[in-house]
């Protein structure tokens, strides 16, 4: 494994939880409601979107890899004539389907976990995924299949850190568990250039996102029910994070 992707793979795997914490946990801390992905009825100009309407041109086909409720093809919706959902939970390729069904846009939905889903996935010519590289440990793989996969060029959308590292202050409050740096877009443009990939970048930031739910929190820290009144107590004050960085890349 090359320097880069080393230490991106380190960096990531130190956001694991410890089996110790993770034995205690009342509830699945990783699961992921489909309703709080649901694309909105109107797609969010943002720097993500621009790119891949510009790959897009007058009309193409577009392959969403971790898809969640389909934010990311959606906002495609007007230049897209097809678009292949690719997700790890069918319960967000339903709402995925669904969604697509109301809006009229034909589509497939493919379930697995990427790169490993990508020969079902088939190519496309615009290949997008929103918020996906932060729960990847091996990255040069996950990127030489999005590359692979298209026929124009990738728009991939991410945080600038872990979007999880705003908690690290609530691991060690309630854990005792020293959180080491999570890994940021400069980490993982090092990734993309060791393979050979050299992105455009844009860095922006979005809109502010509502407080932060309570027990949502406490299930991702392993906690039971009863300490939502401590956490909803440390909440305040903690910043998350919205500065976010497009990558673009063509083929």
């Amino acid at each position: 494994m090359s320097a880069a992707a080393a230490h991106w793979a380190r960096l990531q795997e130190g956001r694991g939880i410890p089996a110790a914490i993770l034995a205690q946990a009342p509830a699945d801390p990783w699961g992921f409601d489909p309703a709080a992905f649901r694309a909105p009825a109107v797609a969010q100009d943002t720097p993500s979107r621009a790119a891949a309407l510009e790959l897009l041109g007058a009309g193409g086909t577009v392959l969403d890899v971790g898809c969640g409720g389909g934010d990311a093809a959606f906002a495609l919706a007007a230049r897209a004539t097809h678009v292949t959902g690719v997700d790890a939970q069918q319960d967000m390729l339903d709402l995925f389907a669904a969604d697509a069904i109301a809006r009229g846009i034909p589509h497939r939905t493919v379930l697995g976990a990427w790169p490993g889903s990508a020969a079902a996935a088939g190519p496309a010519d615009v290949v997008v995924s929103h918020l996906v590289l932060h729960n990847v440990v091996d990255l040069p793989p996950f990127v030489s299949a999005l590359t692979a996969a298209a026929r124009r060029g990738v728009v991939v959308e991410m945080l600038c850190e872990h979007p999880m590292a705003w908690l690290d202050p609530l691991w060690e409050r309630f854990h005792g568990l020293h959180r080491p740096p999570p890994a940021t877009d400069a980490d993982a443009l090092a990734v993309l250039r060791e393979c050979g990939i050299e992105p455009t970048v844009t860095s922006w930031e979005r809109s502010a996102r509502p407080p932060a739910d309570p027990e949502w929190v406490a299930r991702r820290l392993c906690l039971a029910a009863e300490r939502v009144p401590e956490v909803a107590a440390a909440l305040p004050g903690l910043p998350r994070p919205n500065r976010v960085a497009t990558l673009t890349w063509t083929v």
